[in-house]
């Protein structure tokens, strides 16, 4: 007979978020949210971007909790936003108007620190470093 050896696999989780299924929520809520994601050692990928204020918050939760959760070493995080700097006034009108509407064109990508070493990025791609 022979036994098997249990391995466990290790893999790379990359989620998802639609704006739509965190647009109703507070702040907090949001934070709350895309922490415990992060906490599962998983990598976000959210449609859109958080407000600035909410940004600022995230990365003072998680400078908090570093030292204080088994295994928590921050976070990574960058934002992919569409350059208008080359459109026209109408194409630039046109993209305004598609944002009130609530069209999110930005992509923000967020991951742990445990996984992620480094985000590069510039307005086109980013580049994600991993740790081994």
């Amino acid at each position: 007979m022979v036994k098997k050896k249990n391995k466990k696999v290790k893999g790379l989780t990359i989620q998802f978020i639609p704006f739509a299924e965190i647009e109703n929520l507070e702040s907090g809520e949001r934070i709350r949210k895309i922490l415990d994601i992060i906490l599962g050692n998983k990598i976000i990928i959210l449609q859109g971007k958080l407000l600035p204020e909410e940004e600022t918050r995230l990365i003072e939760d998680t400078m908090a909790m570093v030292g204080h959760v088994k295994n928590f070493k921050g976070i990574e995080l960058a934002v992919l936003n569409p350059s208008l700097d080359d459109k026209g006034f109408f194409e630039k009108m046109k993209h305004n108007l598609a944002r009130v509407l609530g069209a999110q064109e930005a992509i923000t990508i967020i991951g742990p620190a445990s996984i992620v070493r480094e985000m590069k990025r510039n307005p086109k791609k980013v580049e994600i470093l991993m740790n081994k």
